[in-house]
């Protein structure tokens, strides 16, 4: 059946209440449709938050099109909620609340425990309340606790196996040794990388060049320094890099730590285990200082070849620009692996500072944005770069490499 066939199967009647709900209004649309029951409700619900306009939209909604608004009212809110989630799918519930929390300007009725229940948790709902987390009241605390403990819980739940198989990849292709003793041959990749010299006589390869696995260390296998700029714009970013500093964490092979920034550093490491208290750790907002921050990173290194430095910013420095040429430059110099992320959320490309990244470039820096769900294997990447060194030689170009002045 072709498109043209089903379109005709719509009675007049059904096309003029689908245009209805689509266009809102009533005569002013020019569909001149009435609605009822369960439609009335709907549409009543897309007015309140998209039909209101400047002052419109803290009155009762008089003025444009069908009126709306969800004025000061917290019953009139839990009301509209309760609608929302009873006519659309969780996604455009999400996307409703944060319209309406934005248009409306309702963060006042989120310190509110009874209201802050009520809502469907997502990322933005979670960067709003470590936004406010310094106005929160002690009875609106624990909630919004629990609400982001739900949320990180599913993102953990969609994000972890992805990124331990990354890392542990990572670590097993970066400790490949050319040289392998007998038990650590991988025979797949030998042969593939010696088929030139197959021996048609006798029916094989001889392996020239024998490719395996080192001995798995027993020490740690890499740092890793997040450091994470939390000014405003960097909101969903600072969530999620609570979230895979807590993931990376629990890792046995590698030794995580997380600080985030502004004008000040702040060390998060020693919460690392709860990515909840790293969250109402962080205090959003505020000016930006990334050369005091790699500053920082740079005494937390005591390893720079194994060490890969996660700098996430949008590279707005407001700071000695001069200084943070210098401090980048000199960590790749020592062999840090310097991995700058312009963003870390599902947002698309970040407004972001164009010629202090194409700085970075130059100095030897991957700078790019990522989503969360290829974080791990931007992670991954950046682990196979660094090289694997004994702990001898780690402890001397550590010494020798990093000045220890800050």
């Amino acid at each position: 059946m072709s498109g043209d066939d089903v379109f005709l199967r719509v009675s007049e009647g059904e096309r003029l209440r689908r245009w209805r709900l689509v266009l809102g209004g009533g005569d002013a649309d020019g569909v001149g449709t009435d609605l009822a029951g369960d439609d009335a409700r709907i549409d009543a619900a897309l007015a309140a938050v998209y039909d209101t306009d400047g002052d419109d939209r803290r009155s009762s909604g008089r003025g444009s099109g069908r009126g709306g608004g969800l004025g000061r009212s917290a019953p009139r809110v839990a009301r509209w909620l309760g609608d929302i989630r009873t006519y659309f799918p969780k996604p455009i519930v999400q996307v409703m609340q944060r319209d309406a929390i934005e248009r409306l300007d309702l963060r006042q009725l989120l310190l509110e425990p009874e209201l802050l229940e009520t809502i469907e948790p997502d990322v933005h709902l979670v960067t709003l309340l470590v936004e406010l987390n310094h106005l929160l009241p002690d009875e609106t605390r624990a909630t919004a606790r629990q609400v982001v403990a739900t949320v990180l819980a599913e993102l953990e739940e969609r994000l972890t196996d992805r990124t331990r198989t990354a890392v542990h990849g990572a670590l097993a292709r970066a400790n490949r040794s050319r040289r392998p003793r007998a038990g650590d041959v991988d025979w797949l990749r030998t042969v593939h990388a010696n088929l030139r010299h197959y021996q048609p006589q006798y029916g094989t390869v001889v392996p020239e060049r024998l490719i395996g696995f080192g001995r798995r260390q027993r020490s740690l296998a890499r740092d890793v320094v997040i450091a994470v700029d939390q000014s405003g714009s960097m909101a969903d970013s600072v969530v999620y890099a609570s979230l895979f500093g807590a993931v990376l964490a629990q890792l046995p092979a590698l030794r995580t730590q997380l600080v985030a920034f502004d004008t000040a550093v702040t060390d998060l490491t020693p919460v690392l285990h709860d990515p909840v208290d790293v969250l109402f750790g962080v205090q959003l907002g505020g000016g930006t200082d990334i050369a005091q921050a790699l500053g920082y990173c740079r005494r937390l290194i005591t390893r720079p070849t194994d060490t890969v430095v996660v700098l996430i910013s949008d590279l707005f420095e407001g700071g000695n620009l001069d200084l943070l040429r210098a401090r980048a430059a000199e960590l790749v110099r020592s062999g840090v692996t310097v991995l700058c992320l312009l963003a870390l959320s599902d947002e698309g490309a970040p407004v972001h500072d164009q010629v202090v990244a194409a700085d970075l470039t130059a100095l030897g820096a991957t700078v790019m944005a990522s989503t969360p769900d290829e974080f791990p294997d931007v992670l991954a990447r950046a682990l196979e770069r660094s090289l694997p060194t004994s702990p001898s030689s780690s402890s001397s170009s550590a010494s020798s490499s990093l000045p220890s002045s800050g």
